[in-house]
């Protein structure tokens, strides 16, 4: 083991695991303090709880499904040792030890599923929502990640750009949420005319600087050392989170002579969502540009529930979904040919590239809603997942405490 080991590789790996997970609890302040008061403990709650429930099914059977062997060769489903018990310390994957790797793997299934709690904030009974999670990681997530993150996944083989999770983690969770937002339909206190109306703006921002400080983990972490391909997406991150909040400040003025600190904490957040597939394959100018442009996509997005009338209460589709597809989509115009990247089409690439990346969003985005609508509808006529408009008019923590 030790001739093959690199120590700094693993130590950096080590610390991008603690850094993703950390980042779990940061979505929960950001999370509980968009929401009323009367429902800041049960939001809270939805993130912590997938922690323990998605550690266990990881350990169970998750990474066996998600990096095991490939099923027939075709990419879409892996069949590994589904006990990772069954894996020893000693054991590697590449140069760093692979329960670690499996642990930092881990961390980005637990903050996908957390990340779709924001889209039925309010109106989600704790009980069923833990079902729904059991239920959601094992039919979407697993699969989608085998795709994507997985050496054998078709979407991998056959090109497609994912540095660290803009189809697995980001425009699935949107994606999802949409679905359960219409699952769950409108909240009682819906109004097409209002945004959120948040009641602790110092838990958002300590969410923000939580999230953004796990973020250099989840994108440099991706990188699985701490060279060169781990420097670049840690600073591309960087650049992104702060174009992307400083874009939404600016559209906020132009629109309405406003600024506010939700709309610089979503900017931020924005950035940081849309670089996340993107952060090893771009230059610093792309990182500009593609926080600058999520920033506005998702400006609009975050409006279109109030126009089209479905209820994604904390915006998941509008940020992380519309955010997702920006990352992914321009990928096809500003990727390098450094490193692991193929060039896009302002750097000479091919089209065919761009190309590849729409299927992918496509494929997934598709595969997402359709499998996570019939999940919630199962798991809200089995067990009543919505809350009535009597518990919603008493608060979500009301129902949490009496149980």
């Amino acid at each position: 083991m030790s001739a093959q080991l690199n120590s700094g590789d693993s130590a950096w790996l080590f610390v991008s695991t603690a850094m993703v997970l950390l980042m779990t609890p940061g979505l929960a302040f950001f999370y509980g303090g968009m929401v009323r008061s009367k429902n800041m403990l049960t939001t809270l709650y939805m993130s912590f709880i997938s922690i323990s429930l998605v550690t266990i099914l990881w350990f169970l059977y998750g990474y066996g499904i998600a990096f095991g062997k490939d099923v027939g060769g075709i990419g879409l489903i892996g069949w590994g040792d589904w006990r990772l018990g069954n894996v020893t310390p000693q054991a590697l994957q590449g140069r760093i030890p692979e329960q670690i790797y499996a642990c930092f793997q881990l961390t980005f299934a637990i903050i996908t599923v957390a990340l779709i709690s924001g889209s039925i904030a309010g109106r989600a009974r704790f009980g069923p929502w833990i079902l729904f999670v059991v239920m959601w990681v094992t039919l979407v997530y697993l699969p989608i990640a085998h795709w994507v993150f997985a050496p054998s996944g078709w979407l991998n083989e056959w090109g497609v750009m994912d540095f660290a999770g803009g189809l697995v983690v980001e425009l699935n969770s949107g994606i999802s949420g949409l679905a359960m937002a219409l699952v769950l339909g409108r909240g009682a206190s819906f109004r097409r005319a209002e945004g959120p109306r948040p009641d602790n703006i110092p838990f958002v921002l300590l969410g923000l600087a939580l999230l953004w400080f796990g973020w250099f983990g989840f994108n440099a972490g991706s990188a699985l050392s701490d060279g060169a391909l781990a420097a670049r997406a840690f600073v591309s991150t960087m650049i992104a989170g702060c174009s992307g909040m400083l874009a939404w400040r600016l559209l906020e003025w132009i629109r309405s002579r406003h600024f506010s600190r939700l709309g610089a904490s979503s900017g931020a957040l924005a950035g940081l969502v849309a670089i996340t597939p993107a952060c090893a394959f771009v230059n610093v100018e792309g990182a500009f540009l593609i926080g600058v442009v999520a920033a506005v996509v998702c400006t609009y997005a975050v409006e279109l529930k109030l126009v089209a009338g479905y209820d994604d209460t904390l915006d998941v589709t509008g940020i992380h979904g519309a955010g997702g597809i920006v990352g992914m989509v321009s990928l096809g115009f500003v990727a390098t040919s450094w490193g692991p990247g193929t060039a896009g089409l302002f750097y000479g690439g091919s089209a065919s590239v761009l190309g590849r990346q729409v299927v992918a969003v496509l494929a997934v985005g598709l595969y997402a809603f359709a499998v996570t609508y019939v999940i919630g509808q199962m798991v809200d006529r089995l067990v009543r997942m919505r809350m009535t408009d009597e518990e919603q008019e008493r608060g979500s923590d009301a129902a949490f405490t009496a149980g």
